[in-house]
């Protein structure tokens, strides 16, 4: 499932190329933004079943369409202006508000690991019996919030990766790659959610094929959802962690990247046989450790603040 939707980011390239008038800057810079945005896009797509979940199957797909319209226009309506502002006035500003991504999404998975752990759940704390129009419209509103987040990070991962180009080549180049991570995204979210449906209807034809095939769906439905959320979880620690490092880069403090890069260099050299396999991975390691750490102390900071003499868990809205 990762694999297909870092194949899909790296399609954005070719999509890109109808945008500018440098077919190959656009496109090599939309495949490296792709490559860094997999993080994100991963956890978008982990995150986005669970806003079904209690929902009739008949509202699944068209809670679903609901949720990527809003998140076309989370990007095309206010993220995509608000890039383009920044590019022209204030490009200064695109490292540390990366940096700042980076580090929600090191957030983000150390939550996710912490509450794997302790199985505290604060969603579950702050559900509430409501009717089912009221659970959807709250699910859509929750999932398109958490979309914003998420979007706005790919838009600035996609800005900083563009080449000095114009405004107007920036803007049809950031309008197309938001517009096939939107479509990839929830297109794959839509088969993920309907798996069970097709593999019931698989499973009550008449066809032996037909019938195993759709109770083997119905089986791996829960391990692909674990698998999807693991992964996301990784991809998240290790894009965070990666995206601070190259900002620490930026700003002169050379001291721990180019530790991890050496490491990951010296791991490379020492392997006759893959080793660039093994120089991405231990620089992915270095990146991902980098990403836990910052990622535990924000947790740190925001679960355990004493409140009259207890520890309160933070909870997200």
């Amino acid at each position: 499932m990762a694999g297909g939707l870092v194949a899909l980011l790296d399609d954005v390239a070719a999509i890109a190329k109808l945008a500018a008038a440098s077919l190959d800057d656009v496109a090599g810079a939309s495949a490296r933004a792709g490559a860094k945005a997999a993080g994100v896009v991963i956890d978008d797509t982990a995150v986005t079943p669970r806003y079904v979940v209690g929902l009739a199957p008949q509202r699944e797909l068209p809670i679903i369409g609901k949720i990527a319209l809003g998140s076309l226009r989370n990007k095309l309506i206010f993220l995509l202006p608000a890039a383009l502002l920044l590019s022209a006035f204030a490009p200064w500003a695109i490292t540390p508000i990366l940096m700042a991504g980076g580090a929600f999404l090191c957030f983000e998975a150390s939550e996710k690991i912490l509450e794997t752990l302790t199985g505290h759940h604060a969603e579950a704390e702050d559900a509430a019996p409501v009717d089912a129009k009221q659970l959807e419209e709250r699910q859509v509103s929750g999932a398109i919030r958490t979309d914003l987040i998420l979007s706005a990070e790919i838009m600035a991962i996609a800005l900083s990766e563009l080449p000095d180009l114009s405004i107007g080549t920036q803007a049809i180049a950031l309008a197309l790659v938001g517009i096939a991570i939107t479509v990839g995204v929830y297109g794959v979210v839509a088969a993920i959610v309907k798996m069970d449906d097709i593999g019931l209807h698989l499973a009550g034809r008449d066809n032996a094929t037909a019938q195993a095939i759709g109770r083997g769906l119905v089986k791996a439905m829960p391990v692909v959802l674990r698998v999807l959320a693991i992964v996301g979880t990784a991809a998240m620690v290790w894009v965070g962690g990666g995206i601070i490092v190259h900002g620490m880069e930026e700003f002169g403090l050379t001291t721990l990247p180019h530790l991890i890069h050496g490491t990951a260099h010296h791991a490379g050299e020492a392997l006759p046989v893959g080793g660039a396999v093994a120089e991405w991975l231990v620089g992915a390691i270095g990146s991902a450790i980098v990403g836990l750490i910052i990622g535990a102390a924000i947790v740190g900071v925001l679960h355990l603040i004493p409140s009259e003499g207890a520890l309160i868990p933070f909870r997200r809205p």
